[in-house]
């Protein structure tokens, strides 16, 4: 067929609400065909099929509409069961206009919560079933039975309990008033409290650190004072804020509760509802009916258990002699004529190669070349570790040609990288494989010739198996039976050490190395002696327990056997050393388990804060079923808000070959377990595809688009349904009720955001604002985020509140993803130029922060706002210095009416500045100029008090970050499995090493960042250079 538009698919794409002629098949033979609108759904067109049959031939010969569903040809010409009959016509888009209906089969609850399932994960289970793999088989079966008892479990709690689950509490780091409270000595703070399904509220003074219980009862006394009723018991209520899903309860104080705090800090009163349990155990009892309707019909299908059959097995440690494999040939491999085709193979053990790598002969370039070769490598059978991997690299080689003049040395070879996969040598099962593996490569990248093989890389094969390369392998059946790894229960434990005398200096020597936080590389000496003194390693040094294992020699068993027993009896490690357990150079299952068991002590606001990373590094497991996995389902299965966030961030990459069923099945699982949750979860969704039509819209439209052109668009029927009445994914507390059309608009960026005004009756006045993205990676603007996040935490614990804006982000598929508009703030550069004539001069204007901050800051409220850009200052100081965020210039800082400054947009970091012409256009640690000093003196030049508290400020958030280096560090060398570009090896973490003065004394730390200071002092002058240049580059003004 020629290329171009078939099907309907151009009509789809078309705005409004016109009428559609249909073909519907009936399964009596008659053809109907009438119009109907591209907003009816699935349910209406039914009706309307069933009225139009009324007056055909064989209308008696059709039953019940509920025993038909309509089927049709999908976009991916896929045949589709339209199941859930509440999406519209337009949302199907079907390829053709034709819906042919047919007799429902099978359970119809069944089929209707895996139609839904299927398009919130943007996968059809059917795929998965295609897969024919017993592998995913048996994930699906053993996830779906652990996910669907958790929600069973979970519906039985008390209404307390069911409550920790649906809404966890929102709370500060620790339970300080704001500064502006403390420094007027305030004892009382009120707080308008109403009941539910009544108009009447009272205003109520009570002490921030009392208990929610003591706002109840206050309550409760007042209500009964006015209204002469019988004292109700406060243990039968809840607090909820009014036009949120977010609840006020626990024994925590009022003030720790985050939406009591913002309300305090902006010198507002919390407006609260008090909520009867009864209210709250209906929710529990619809959620609890959808779920059981679902399980009682799996229940009734579920079929026994196949009995389990005995075969003959030998542990795999009895058999010495060498590991090898046949390599045999190669399929669609496409590499240039004159070159000669070779495989290398290694096997590793995480980063560590076990044993030397094995390359093949050279054979002739051909689309299906021929080795036919044994690779055997040096190493035992027996000496083989459970987690080993087999590497793959295949590439050309190109023989140079000679010199003219002549040399004794032999012609060059270069080689050229064409593609490389990876599997294990062990299945699921623990058994050694045999027989042959078809191997779907990946691309290699053309000009990295430094590594060819990839051990970090993914044991998926490419699913794209017909344009990929492939190689086709032979593992030998060294035995007639199956061979296994011996099961970790049944290692016998070694000999008891005999105690040996150890020599002083050997301990002085443990202890260098245990001290120093850089050492990654030892030198033979020093692993012996670490090796040797590996119980003193447990007993004084346990979290180092990362360097034991590197240097652990996991290509002999009698190592390994000892290296797991000495695991049995390690203690727990603290979550921050944990962490980096998880990275890929650690595979094995001992390790990986020991490391879950430490991380069950996270609390749900801890495992909130690292869920990006635990979610990364899901992508150096080598099977589906591991205990990272099952660890993250239970927390999210316990804890709705991890599982909106689990959710989202697995949904967001389901597009990437390499995780796309690793992340489909953990996302069936979840679902599974949360029926209730789908629904909500597929109105976010639904909202999301609409954004995404809108930019599209605007972006890709053939004439250029007005805003007046997207606010038609959002009045469509179908738009304003799918954008109202949903909760955010930036924070599902947050209820997004009704669109404003006409407060929205587009953003004159190359990507054209959206910008999106939701209103809540329920909250007079509150407008929440939204920022959709179409076409960038917010993975690295979120991850820079998280990080501001935690550093604010880590600086509340320590009594320091620095004023940041960690904003909003969320990353929500493909190259597109939402950030929350924070309201009432402006850019610096906007700032500077409407306050000045000309673009050259509005960075060299001095007085046009303090002035903007005077005009929004009226008399006594001006010295609040100074304070408030102080301390914001010094946070984003210290946060940019540490992270070396780049691309630094007056249109990505920003300042809000109360003073708080801001940074936004975090495409470098790291140390990756820009450059032009070579030059490095940003040659200062941080921004810090003289307009920002100006504000900090409260406009006086000699006002040095102001300015050295602000530098004290900068020191202190500096040392506290320092004491915490070992976990940035962790958080960002977890993230090298996202793939980002500015982070994809440790050579990129050294910056941040660097920058935390991790090995140093907090004297010499401090020391360096002084010096730093003062040059991002002195050298400002440049700053403002910089954003002039940017300010004539883009002025934009009329």
């Amino acid at each position: 067929m020629p290329p171009g538009k078939y099907g309907m698919q151009e009509e789809w794409e078309k705005e409004g609400d016109q009428a559609i002629n249909m073909d519907f098949l009936l399964p009596t033979g008659i053809f109907l065909k009438f119009p109907v609108s591209r907003n009816d759904t699935i349910k209406n067109i039914k009706k309307m099929v069933w009225k139009n049959a009324r007056s055909e031939a064989l209308f008696c010969g059709l039953g019940d509409p509920d025993g038909y569903v309509f089927t049709c040809i999908n976009e991916t010409a896929e045949r589709e069961e339209l199941e859930e009959e509440s999406r519209r016509i337009s949302d199907v888009r079907p390829f053709m206009c034709v819906l042919r209906l047919v007799a429902r089969e099978g359970d119809r609850v069944e089929k209707l919560t895996n139609a839904q399932i299927s398009l919130l994960i943007g996968k059809g289970l059917h795929e998965f079933e295609a897969q024919k793999n017993d592998e995913v088989n048996e994930f699906r079966t053993k996830m779906r039975v652990f996910c669907e008892e958790k929600a069973q479990d979970r519906q039985s709690l008390p209404w307390q309990k069911w409550m920790e689950y649906s809404f966890p509490c929102e709370l500060e780091p620790c339970c300080s008033l704001p500064q502006s409270l403390k420094s007027k000595n305030i004892k009382k703070i009120f707080i308008n409290v109403k009941f539910e399904a009544s108009d009447e509220s009272f205003m109520l003074q009570q002490d921030p650190h009392d208990q929610p219980l003591a706002l109840m009862k206050s309550a409760l006394k007042k209500k009964a004072t006015v209204f002469r009723l019988m004292r109700q018991e406060p243990e039968d209520y809840t607090l909820q804020v009014n036009g949120r899903w977010d609840f006020i309860y626990g024994k925590h104080p009022l003030c720790q509760f985050k939406y009591i705090f913002s309300c305090l800090r902006n010198g507002q009163n919390p407006h609260l509802t008090m909520v009867h349990y009864s209210t709250i155990t209906k929710y529990q009892e619809e959620q609890g009916r959808m779920c059981s309707q679902v399980y009682k019909s799996r229940s009734l299908s579920r079929p026994p258990p196949l009995p389990l059959k005995k075969q003959n097995t030998s542990s795999l440690w009895s058999i010495n002699e060498p590991f090898h494999i046949h390599l045999v040939q190669g399929k669609r491999v496409n590499a240039d004529e004159g070159m000669k085709l070779v495989v290398q193979a290694g096997l590793f053990h995480g980063s560590e190669l076990l044993c030397k790598v094995v390359t093949s002969s050279e054979v002739t370039v051909s689309s299906e070349p021929l080795w036919n070769q044994k690779l055997e490598f040096d190493i035992n059978v027996a000496d083989l570790p459970r987690m080993s991997r087999l590497c793959f690299a295949l590439y050309g080689v190109i023989e140079k040609t000679k010199k003219p003049r002549g040399t004794k040395k032999k012609n060059k070879k270069a080689d050229c990288p064409i593609a490389w996969v990876n599997t294990m040598v062990f299945d699921y099962k623990d058994q050694l494989k045999t027989g042959e593996f078809h191997l779907s490569t990946w691309p290699s990248v053309p000009d990295d010739k430094s590594d060819l093989l990839n051990p970090m890389g993914t044991v998926e094969k490419n699913p794209n198996v017909d344009s990929a390369a492939e190689l086709l392998i032979h593992f030998p059946n060294i035995r007639p039976h199956p061979l296994y790894y011996p099961p970790l229960e049944k290692v016998p434990s070694p000999k008891r050490l005999h105690k040996t005398v150890t020599v002083k200096r050997n301990y002085f020597k443990l202890k260098e190395i245990m001290d120093n936080k850089n050492y990654t590389e030892f030198f033979e000496d020093e692993k012996e002696l670490l090796w040797k003194l590996r119980t003193e390693v447990r007993d004084h040094y346990p979290e180092s327990l990362s360097k034991l294992l590197l240097i652990t020699k996991w290509n002999k068993r009698e190592d390994v056997v000892q290296m797991v027993n000495l695991l049995r009896n390690w203690p727990d490690l603290p979550a921050i050393h944990a962490l980096e357990l998880l990275d890929y150079s650690f595979p094995d299952p001992a390790v990986r388990s020991f490391t879950i068991r430490c991380l069950r002590k996270l609390s749900d606001d801890e495992l909130l804060h690292y869920l990006i990373q635990l979610v990364q590094v899901l992508k150096y497991e080598s099977y589906l079923d591991c205990d990272l996995t099952t660890f993250l389902l239970e927390r999210a299965l316990s804890n709705r808000r991890i599982g909106h966030f689990l959710f989202w961030h697995l949904r967001s990459e389901t597009h990437v070959a390499s995780v796309g069923l690793r992340f489909g099945l953990i996302l069936e699982a979840y679902c599974r377990g949360n029926i209730h949750h789908i629904k909500l979860l597929t109105k976010q969704n639904e909202a999301l595809g609409k954004m995404k039509a809108l930019s599209d819209f605007v972006k890709l439209g053939s004439q250029k688009v007005t805003a007046e052109d997207l606010k038609q668009c959002i009045r469509q029927e179908s738009y304003l349904e799918a954008l109202s009445d949903l909760l955010s994914p930036l924070n599902p507390s947050i209820i997004l009720s009704e669109i404003c059309t006409d407060r929205c608009r587009f953003m004159d960026s190359k990507m054209k955001p959206l910008w999106l005004m939701f209103k809540n009756p329920a909250v007079e006045g509150d407008m929440v604002g939204i920022i959709f993205k179409n076409g960038d990676d917010l993975r690295q603007d979120m991850l820079t985020l998280q990080m501001i996040q935690l550093m604010e935490n880590l600086w509340k614990k320590e009594g320091l509140d620095l004023r940041m804006i960690p904003y909003g982000c969320l990353s929500t598929g493909n190259k597109m993803g939402l950030i929350e508009v924070v309201k009432n703030s402006d850019t610096i550069a906007n700032i500077q130029r409407n306050s000045s004539n000309s673009a050259a001069t509005a960075a060299f204007n001095k007085d046009a922060l303090l002035n903007w901050l005077k005009s929004k800051n009226p008399e006594d409220k001006l010295d609040q706002a100074i304070e408030e850009f102080t301390l914001s200052c010094a946070g984003y100081c210290v946060a940019t210095y540490v992270l070396g965020i780049g691309d630094r210039h007056n249109d990505n800082i920003m300042i809000r009416e109360t003073g708080q400054l801001f940074h936004i947009d975090f495409g470098h970091f790291l140390g990756n500045f820009k450059r032009k012409l070579g030059i490095n256009r940003e040659r200062v640690p941080f921004i810090l100029t003289y307009d920002f000093v100006h504000v900090i003196q409260q406009g006086r030049t000699n006002n040095s008090e102001k300015f050295e508290r602000f530098r004290e400020y900068c020191e202190r958030a500096y040392k506290i970050l320092c004491r915490n280096g070992t976990l940035f560090v962790n958080l960002f060398a977890m993230m090298k499995a996202a793939g980002l570009p500015e982070l994809t090896s440790f050579k990129d973490i050294q910056y941040l090493k660097d920058s935390l003065a991790l090995g140093k004394t907090e004297d010499e730390a401090l020391k360096n960042f002084k010096v730093k200071f003062n040059e991002a002092l002195r050298e400002s002058w440049k700053t403002k250079v910089n954003w002039m240049m940017h300010s004539l580059a883009k002025d934009n003004r009329p």
